[in-house]
């Protein structure tokens, strides 16, 4: 009976401790949960190298979604020691060809995944739909480029979008927002009001 009683307790536990860890969202199939220097060394497991950590963020490079050398950046909430977004910026494209297609793609595959989006906005912020290449990548680093589809998931949100760091840089950028630790955050201000 005793033996019974713990193998019953034991997976209690695990069952638990599964189902806590489940509530998060996932990213590479673990949790995006704990503090900075923890969850760097889960994605060291899983393969990506570290750059960097400074002020509450992380810069890994590795490998992801069939896509070579994405930088991966993990950042914790301002207040706390507490990791709820993760990024991924894919390579530089030069070419709007280049750029749309890796869009549609990483679109298609999260589709897939996650069902259908709960937004998606893919226009231009110009007077006329620009019409070649060269004019579409320049009303990008103009900023007028706006490129995204968003995942509601009952755990947290998926973006993805085009961006630029200016005419220089222009990229797809794929972002995972974990709900739960956002709302600690977000409770914890609304205690000290």
């Amino acid at each position: 009976m005793k033996m019974k009683f713990i193998i019953l307790f034991i997976f209690w536990t695990t069952t638990l401790t599964f189902a806590q860890t489940s509530e998060h969202l996932l990213f590479k199939g673990v949790p995006i949960d704990g503090t900075l220097s923890e969850y760097v060394s889960k994605m060291e497991e899983a393969g990506f190298t570290k750059i960097e950590i400074n002020n509450g963020l992380a810069m890994l490079q590795g490998d992801f979604a069939a896509y070579k050398d994405c930088i991966i950046g993990v950042a914790t909430l301002d207040q706390k020691d507490l990791v709820s977004k993760i990024t991924v910026i894919f390579p530089e494209s030069r070419k709007w060809s280049s750029l749309s297609s890796n869009y549609y793609n990483l679109k298609e595959l999260l589709i897939e995944k996650y069902g259908e989006p709960s937004e998606i906005v893919e226009k231009f912020d110009t007077y006329s739909e620009p019409k070649d290449d060269n004019s579409k990548m320049y009303e990008v680093g103009m900023d007028r480029c706006k490129y995204y589809t968003s995942f509601e998931l009952e755990n947290g949100t998926i973006q993805l979008s085009i961006e630029n760091d200016g005419f220089s840089s222009v990229f797809v950028m794929l972002s995972y927002f974990d709900r739960i630790n956002s709302d600690v955050i977000r409770q914890e201000a609304i205690d000290d009001l």
